[in-house]
């Protein structure tokens, strides 16, 4: 797939003398020796003066006439320009020979400002400042100039950014104030906060606000509010106001509502208007940079649908993209990736799939090497596959949802509509949850996570024939449904959404020996827009085999503890006959 690599570096002279280059190549860096120094940069951006903290990662023998392009980096949400796999990337790729820039971002480590959630009015206008220095334009605040940065023109460096998390969002959001940016690595981030943090999976919900993520939620936004009490002698610009510490105003109201289960119109349309304004689904339009999504199939924080959304509105407008969906993301197992699997804070770039697709990518852009391949449109991580250089798959495009079958009355998924025997089944929610799916920060701090479960009468579910072979799932089934609740319907069109029908929907694997595995946890929370009508649900997307002999099991459930569930009992039922049934879709891979 690539050229032979003892060294980066030592490609750079042939890879840097693009034609806009206004520098002569950097000879090839002295065994990957770099040195380190500390930057302040002043910014103003949201109406606010504030310090950026960074580090410049500057690879030895680069001077003006000897230039490399740079990669610009930032921490995930809590962290700082020095932990693990932040300051891994300035290492791994100083070492590689680029120019690293890295630094903590607004509202984190030693940087001001407030947390505003990668907005790109204001986190975005910070990180072009940075791509101002690394152009050579502005001077750090203690007079430091960089002049060994290769350049496309006067004033526009050569530079990617590479980060997950909140790392991962302000690329995009960089990328779409700044066109001056050339290369994108995104990883495990979003397309929607408003998603993300109060998903609804009912196909065109429109404004119908979904299940509160509470754990999730409440979790980052006790980091945030937490640090002008735990770090000591912070920068003034980091303080907002007693009721809203650390973080924009608008985000606290957010959280307020979301934390309130009330949904009344008004204050809900604010909430999903700011959320979806400081999202990449708000600004992709503008983002013209080459684009290497990852995204974890281990990640109930930010799913693989995610991604998707971001993939398909990027190649629609015509920017170059690609996506790979590797193993971990934010959930259990981050911190211990799968044998071969990328790890940024061990810098294994060349030995993993994911790191020599990185590699790749900047080496095409970045150093403008036409002969390099970047690799397929899309790849995923297959765990059923035990020799660590056959693991991911690759295809031209998601598999499209077309595999069907069917519920039928009597709790069977079948094949054929004929099949469907006529039939209802109740459940009833209680006002506490009665499903378990997942303790969201459990896998980042290190907590045990009991086994997901449903309790009995809260739940429907229909069970398929085991199969005769292997089935492989790769992208987002899709289940649609009628359901019957009276109660619902008599109190839908109060005005507060909160009133609404909230069900989740979840496919597990059960094994021949009855063992029931709920695919990485994940769940797709619905508030069902109107209680009359037949809705979709897409669930989360996974990568997962069925194998033969094992059954899938397609559950409907009341409650789910990971989040805020029905406001009052809700009755429900769910009938079948072979013309009016439910029908799950599954996107099956090598159909």
């Amino acid at each position: 797939m690539r050229r032979s690599r003892t060294s980066l570096a030592l490609a750079l002279g042939a890879a840097l003398a693009a034609p806009c280059a206004v520098a002569a190549p950097a000879a090839a860096a002295q065994g990957g020796q770099y040195t380190v120094t500390a930057l302040k940069f002043t910014v103003e951006t949201g109406g606010r003066t504030c310090t950026v903290d960074a580090d410049l990662y500057r690879p030895a023998g680069l001077d003006r006439d000897h230039t490399a392009p740079a990669v610009l980096a930032t921490n995930g949400f809590g962290g700082s320009k020095s932990d693990g796999s932040t300051d891994a990337i300035g290492k791994a790729f100083a070492a590689r020979g680029y120019v690293g820039l890295v630094y903590s971002g607004l509202g984190f480590g030693r940087s001001g400002c407030l947390i505003s959630l990668d907005d790109p009015r204001i986190d975005g206008v910070a990180a072009s400042r940075l791509v101002d220095f690394l152009a050579g334009t502005r001077a750090a605040d203690d007079g430091t100039r960089a002049d060994f940065v290769t350049r496309d023109g006067k004033g526009d460096p050569r530079v990617g950014m590479i980060g997950g998390s909140y790392g991962g969002a302000v690329q995009l959001a960089t990328a779409a104030v700044d066109h001056r940016v050339d290369a994108l690595v995104p990883m495990i981030t979003w397309n929607n906060l408003a998603y993300a943090l109060d998903p609804n999976n009912a196909a065109g919900a429109g404004p119908v606000p979904g299940a509160f993520k509470w754990q999730w939620t409440n979790g980052f936004y006790l980091i945030g509010e937490s640090q002008p009490i735990t770090v000591p002698g912070l920068d003034p610009s980091r303080i907002n106001s007693l009721d809203c510490l650390h973080f924009i105003s608008d985000a606290c109201a957010t959280i307020r509502t979301l934390n309130s289960g009330a949904y009344p119109a008004e204050r809900t349309r604010r909430l999903l208007d700011y959320a979806h304004s400081v999202s990449p689904v708000s600004y992709l339009r503008g983002v013209r940079a080459p684009t290497l999504l990852v995204q974890g199939q281990t990640d109930s924080l930010f799913n693989l649908n995610e991604a998707t959304e971001t993939y398909r509105t990027l190649k629609a407008q015509g920017t170059t993209t690609k996506m790979i969906w590797q193993s971990w993301g934010h959930s259990g197992g981050r911190n211990d990736p799968a044998s071969g699997e990328l790890n940024l804070a061990q810098g294994n770039l060349e030995t993993s799939y994911v790191g020599r697709r990185i590699l790749d990518w900047f080496d095409r852009y970045l150093h403008h090497d036409k002969h390099i391949r970047t690799g397929p449109a899309f790849a995923y991580y297959r765990d059923w596959i035990t020799d660590p250089n056959s693991t991911y798959a690759t295809a031209r495009q998601v598999p499209a949802a077309d595999r069907k079958l069917y519920l039928s009355g009597d709790g069977k998924l079948v094949d054929n509509r004929e099949k469907v025997a006529r039939g209802g089944r109740e459940y009833h929610n209680l006002l506490v949850p009665t499903s378990h799916s997942e303790s969201s920060l459990a896998g980042l701090v290190g907590l045990p996570d009991p086994a997901p479960y449903d309790t009995e009468g809260t739940y429907l579910g229909w069970t398929s024939e085991p199969l005769k072979g292997p089935l492989d799932v790769v992208g987002a089934p899709r289940v649609s449904l009628r359901v019957l609740s009276p109660t619902a319907e008599r109190v839908q069109h109060s005005g507060d959404a909160a009133d609404k029908l909230v069900l989740f929907a979840k496919l597990y694997d059960v094994a021949p020996d009855g063992t029931k595995t709920l695919v990485h946890r994940l769940v797709a929370p619905v508030r069902v827009p109107d209680v009359t009508k037949r809705f979709t649900v897409t669930l989360p997307g996974i990568v997962h085999r069925y194998e033969t002999g094992h059954r899938l099991d397609l559950v409907v459930a009341a409650s789910d503890d990971a989040y805020f569930g029905n406001k009052g009992v809700k009755p429900v039922t769910i009938t079948s006959s072979p013309k009016d049934t439910g029908v799950l879709e599954l996107p099956v891979a090598g159909d």
